[in-house]
């Protein structure tokens, strides 16, 4: 097994399968490379130009270079040619804005900034310090490249140097840098290519953002370790998925978040189960859309537990109920943040429902150590937060059965306490989820009009061709024998779409932020949102305080379904 990204990159120097597709464009992997090989030497000399302009002089800062791109062909070869000219690629999330964004390059320690004419203007006005800015797409740029050689002499990189600073997604506050080491990216390809039996007649796909951590280990990683070609989408869209599929022959994709789901609620077609896809690998599916997305396209869905950090590792096998995201590695479990003792096994009633919440549910944690996490770049107080009494704490409620499999039950933030009674948010979430009718949902909580805890919203995108109205929500509710009372939500958002980061990932503070009676607009807009179906504000209804029947609160009323 390779050590490094560049150990790993180098053996297919010689290899003309092609390495990328973009639209009409085709790249081999030794086109691939030797074009990274030259963006290296150039950026080598950008750097030398840096530094010479610093008062400490030449290599006073860290060698890091950021990207302000999609995915885009030139946003591989700056993977590329940072793990080739030995430096650290910042992977900037191209939908941060203003200040936020400025934060994010000042605290990683930005030299360079490698953008294009379609995202530099979100650099504007910025306050950069020294950072250099490099418009990938302006004629300079070519020249240089054109012009550079590839680095005689880079310096030498080992397994444990880090080869990108990726942040974390920022549900929970301020995105985070974690430090992503050379060995992590290599062992995770190798291991999922060889999972998956990839090999250079493989075509991966990637459309998730190649600035988030699923992207690299999940999409980047294993292509390189299997010389396979990385079929791009510049962004995800649920729409062009079936046709990119079928352009390039995919085999084989990563998701993160709710990408299936939105897949899903597009109309299918007659070929879907014949195309050649056989692999659908990421994190954080619904349990519902798994055997449905299998199925529809006729391929094997692997859903496991992940964050950026890479502490703590929860693999889903056959054995696994399909509710769990799977069994733990060794030292991951369950522990009470408050005691710091580790949690009993829950317990189901013959219905199913978990009778033991109150002490069952703790938080996730790799009670052995940090497992492949680094630390935070140039945050030391959230990287000791993380690390607690020589655990690593990840900030995901779950629970385990008898038998040791994982269930999620959402963030620290989502234990709730409704009318004397504590809520995991993640659990009502998976029930609601269970009506055919129901796309995604979010379950969070709003401040109780009594002045006292918590009472339960839930938004809830419906399926394309599906509605949703009152007593159809009512009595499907009062199906489900798992249901706790007290867990029914008081305010349901028929929604067009939830905000989202961008890896998918539903923003809850920011639903919280809108509050009762929101109309819904280009705030809540997740991928491929716009359309004939998602027209006009958002429906609110409002359950009776202490009954079940929901009536119209806000915005169109909704008929009752036929049949």
């Amino acid at each position: 097994m390779a050590d490094t990204v560049r150990a790993q990159l180098l053996r297919h120097a010689e290899s003309d399968v092609p390495a990328i597709r973009y639209e009409d464009t085709s790249i081999t992997w030794r086109d691939y490379l030797a074009g990274a090989a030259k963006r290296a030497g150039a950026i080598e000399e950008v750097l030398r130009g840096v530094w010479t302009h610093n008062t400490h002089g030449i290599g006073s800062g860290p060698r890091h270079v950021a990207t302000l791109l999609e995915n885009t062909p030139e946003m591989l070869y700056a993977l590329a040619a940072g793990a080739l000219g030995g430096y650290v690629t910042v992977g900037l999330n191209a939908t941060r804005r203003g200040e936020s964004l400025a934060r994010d390059i000042r605290r990683s320690d930005c030299q360079v900034i490698l953008t294009d004419s379609e995202l530099k203007h979100l650099l504007d006005g910025l306050d950069l310090g020294q950072t250099t800015v490099i418009d990938t797409d302006s004629t300079e740029w070519a020249a240089l490249v054109e012009a550079a050689q590839a680095p005689a002499d880079p310096p030498e990189v080992t397994a444990q140097d880090p080869f990108m600073l990726i942040f974390t997604s920022g549900t929970s506050g301020d995105p985070k840098a974690v430090q992503v080491g050379n060995f992590t990216v290599t062992m995770s390809g190798e291991n999922l290519a060889d999972r998956f039996g990839l090999t250079p007649d493989d075509v991966t796909y990637l459309s998730m953002p190649l600035f988030h951590s699923n992207a690299i280990m999940g999409g980047f990683s294993p292509a390189i370790a299997a010389g396979a070609t990385m079929a791009l989408a510049r962004r995800f869209s649920a729409t062009r998925f079936g046709e990119d599929l079928r352009r390039y022959g995919v085999t084989y994709m990563n998701y993160v978040g709710k990408p299936l789901a939105y897949i899903l609620d597009t109309p299918p077609q007659p070929d879907d189960a014949d195309t050649t896809l056989r692999v659908a690998f990421g994190n954080e599916a619904a349990p519902k859309d798994i055997p449905a997305f299998a199925e529809r396209f006729g391929c094997t869905v692997v859903d496991a537990y992940g964050s950026t950090e890479l502490a703590i590792i929860v693999v889903r096998t056959e054995h696994s109920p399909l509710t769990s995201i799977g069994e733990p590695f060794p030292g991951v479990a369950v522990y009470d943040p408050v005691t710091g003792v580790e949690c009993p096994r829950a317990i189901f009633d013959d219905d199913g429902a978990v009778t033991n919440l109150d002490e069952c549910v703790g938080e996730l944690v790799n009670s052995e150590g940090a497992g492949f996490f680094a630390g935070y770049y140039n945050d030391e107080q959230a990287t000791s937060d993380r690390m607690r009494d020589g655990m690593y704490w990840s900030g995901d409620l779950a629970y385990r059965d008898a038998d040791g499999h994982i269930y999620l039950a959402g963030r620290t933030g989502d234990w709730l306490r409704v009318d004397g009674e504590n809520l995991a948010t993640g659990i009502v979430e998976e029930i609601i989820l269970r009506h055919p009718a129901t796309s995604r949902v979010a379950v969070y909580g709003l401040p109780d009009p009594r002045g006292v805890g918590d009472q339960l919203a839930a938004a809830i995108v419906p399926r394309h061709d599906s509605t949703l109205d009152p007593e159809g929500l009512r009595e499907f509710l009062a199906a489900q024998p798992d249901l706790s009372p007290k867990a029914w939500p008081r305010w349901v958002r028929i929604a067009r779409d939830l905000p989202t980061t961008a890896t998918n990932k539903v923003l809850k503070r920011e639903l919280i932020r809108q509050g009762v009676g929101h109309d819904g607009g280009s705030d809540t807009a997740g991928p491929d949102a716009a359309g004939p179906d998602a027209a006009g504000p958002d429906t609110w209804w409002e359950r009776e305080e202490r009954g079940t029947a929901y009536s119209h609160l806000a915005g169109p009323v909704i008929a009752p379904s036929a049949g």
